[in-house]
């Protein structure tokens, strides 16, 4: 008993195969990203290895008629993406043949035989269907008939039938997926994530549009494919951005897809090719065509911004978004990165973001006290404001100016316009969202911080930034018994930071149980590699159990350490505090407001290592000059 062949799942050609089970691409047995469609359209050529399949045929199988996208630029999209992935041109195919007005065909590849077209039956087998061929040309005649009546929609047939077609479904959020780097090379992998953020940071603009943070969505990087409608549940959003970039020189080409996440269906497929430094105009014309495929209202602002992008020096741009690429909480990483943030100024002296980079990497010098106040952040705040005189509406300026307002000048006014001001020009970015939240938690408004943290987690679901800046609001509250509860839910989704384990500590030492916050303080201490935040609370704390000597150990290292690089007065203050030697404290607290400390502002209200200080006639004239916003 003889059955029919069944097609095999994995089909070689050239040096590919396409695993037809799995959907992938894979190249000497490296996997190739391939978005679906073009999966689809290659399955379908292999399937007819030298024959001719129609444009109709991929239309019906691809963009049945409930599918609400524009049929010529998604098939040209989709071939381009397939194109590009096997290295093939449409000039000289080595893969896939155009055939102009009709289709396409798959050509020097050798498939199986399970895959090659029937064997001409046998004459004997013909006879019925030469009664056939006599109705073939009547046949012809008719439909040419109607597709001439369809076309100049004859009685309004053609209105008729486009109207039956479901309504576009509404589209209010998106994620942008990150993009897939064709280049080949790992070494561009810095090139595709930055375009991701820098689309993200653009669509954030649009004030209708909810759009996911750049956070929650790079954890679907790398990963093993998840099914798309998935992916749209746990991000909670109606649309997705899948993307690749392919740089060349000074040439970059992005291909997109929007989908529908609930149904997987595509909406819109568009490739771009552009020079470079006119990769901001790029991204602005993308935003501006999703939201027109959402059927988003721009405002003319939001008009504005994304047809007035500036051209970039490619050097300068290359430059800046190697130095995003770095880890900005790594003292080393941020002084490598302020070397191409240099670079790009130099190279493009009118270049906004790489001044917004500069002064973030000397802000993140000063708030990690890897350097001094005034050498950390006069730095900052110059670039920020020589950002903000090139472009006035780049909302992270706004922030980091907000920021150096709220650590360093003690300005509460212009700290609080500031973040309003990046508010206002990126509603939807998640980063200025998560800045705003802890300032209002430190002004003491704990309603409005929970209520913009709850605002930013809809856009950023995925990341743990919640419970951080949920930390936040239940230290400047004193609030021990919910800083134990949230630090443990932060230990458990971070253990490796360091953070985590100190704020455990402070919500044990705050509720009286000092000897089980050591062990927590050892741990950040260990973690950070010797952050003084941590490593003051632990002298703090071993002093007022009886550790004296660990207490002095901890003293002599910061008294060799302070020879060659900055100590902050301010933790000095808190340890003396604790030794109980009150005179030096102050005299520490008094250097710490001398040199502008940022640790002054940010823990002296709420910092329960200064308690026993509290009552002396010298801290209450502090706070007084300090100012704090009632």
């Amino acid at each position: 008993m003889t059955g029919s062949k069944e097609l095999p799942t994995v089909i070689p050609f050239g040096p590919f195969e396409a695993d037809l089970t799995s959907q992938e691409l894979r190249k000497q047995g490296v996997s190739l990203r391939l978005p679906r469609q073009s999966f689809q359209i290659l399955k379908m050529l292999l399937q007819r290895p030298g024959q001719l399949v129609t444009r109709e045929e991929l239309r019906a199988v691809l963009w049945p008629s409930d599918t609400f996208v524009d049929f010529e630029h998604s098939l040209n999209a989709a071939i381009n993406r397939l194109r590009e992935v096997l290295g093939d041109d449409a000039d000289n195919p080595r893969y896939i043949e155009t055939l102009p007005r009709r289709g396409y065909r798959l050509v020097n590849a050798s498939a199986p035989e399970a895959l090659k077209p029937p064997e001409a039956i046998p004459a004997a087998q013909t006879k019925p269907r030469q009664r056939l061929l006599v109705w073939l040309p009547l046949a012809a005649t008719a439909l040419l008939l109607a597709a001439v009546l369809f076309a100049v929609d004859a009685g309004g047939l053609r209105s008729k039938l486009m109207s039956r077609s479901a309504p576009q479904p509404q589209i209010r959020s998106l994620a942008v997926l990150p993009f897939t780097n064709l280049s080949g090379d790992p070494q561009q992998e810095y090139f595709a994530d930055a375009m991701t953020e820098e689309l993200i940071t653009e669509l954030s603009r649009i004030a209708s549009l909810k759009i996911i943070s750049r956070t929650s969505v790079m954890q679907y990087k790398g990963e093993k494919k998840k099914p798309l409608p998935q992916i749209g549940r746990e991000l909670n959003v109606d649309a997705l951005m899948e993307g690749s970039v392919l740089r060349s020189g000074n040439r970059v080409r992005i291909a997109t897809q929007l989908i529908y996440a609930p149904t997987d269906q595509h909406m819109w497929v568009e490739t771009y090719e552009r020079d470079l430094g006119d990769v901001f105009k790029l991204e602005g014309e993308v935003a501006e065509a999703v939201a027109q495929q959402m059927r988003l209202k721009l405002t003319p602002e939001e008009q504005a911004h994304f047809r007035q992008a500036r051209q970039v020096d490619p050097e300068a741009l290359q430059a800046y978004q190697m130095a995003i690429s770095f880890n900005w909480t790594q003292h080393q990483e941020i002084k490598r990165s302020q070397g191409y943030l240099e670079k790009a100024i130099q190279k493009d002296p009118s270049f906004a973001e790489a001044y917004v980079g500069l002064g973030r990497s000397y802000f993140n010098l000063g708030q990690f006290r890897w350097l001094s106040p005034r050498d950390a952040y006069e730095p900052a705040k110059q670039a920020a404001r020589k950002a903000l005189e090139l472009d006035e509406k780049n909302c992270r300026g706004h922030s980091l100016l907000g920021e150096v307002s709220w650590r360093y000048d003690w300005d509460w006014r212009t700290a609080e316009r500031e973040f309003g001001y990046a508010g206002e020009l990126c509603p939807n970015d998640a980063t200025r969202g998560w800045e705003r939240a802890a300032y209002t938690a430190w002004t003491g408004h704990s309603a409005e911080a929970l209520a913009e943290m709850e605002k930013t987690r809809e856009i950023d679901p995925l990341s743990e930034n919640f419970l951080r800046y949920k930390v936040i609001i239940n230290y400047q509250l004193r609030d021990y018994k919910a800083l134990i509860e949230t630090s443990r839910s932060l230990s458990a989704s971070r253990p490796n930071w360091w953070g985590a384990h100190y704020w455990l500590g402070v919500g044990y030492e705050g509720s009286g149980r000092t000897r089980e916050a050591i062990p927590e303080y050892q741990k950040a201490v260990e973690i950070s590699q010797g952050d003084s935040d941590p490593t003051a609370a632990l002298a703090h704390a071993y002093a007022t159990t009886g550790r004296k000597s660990e207490v002095l150990k901890i003293l002599s290292e910061w008294q060799r350490q302070s020879e060659t690089s900055y100590v902050s007065p301010y933790m000095l203050a808190t340890v003396y505090a604790g030794l109980g030697e009150k005179d030096k404290a102050f005299d520490y607290l008094e250097k710490a407001y001398q040199e502008r400390s940022s640790d002054l502002p940010y823990f002296l209200r709420a910092d329960l290592r200064v308690d026993s200080l509290r009552s002396d006639p010298r801290f209450q004239d502090l706070l007084r000059r300090m100012n704090f916003p009632k």
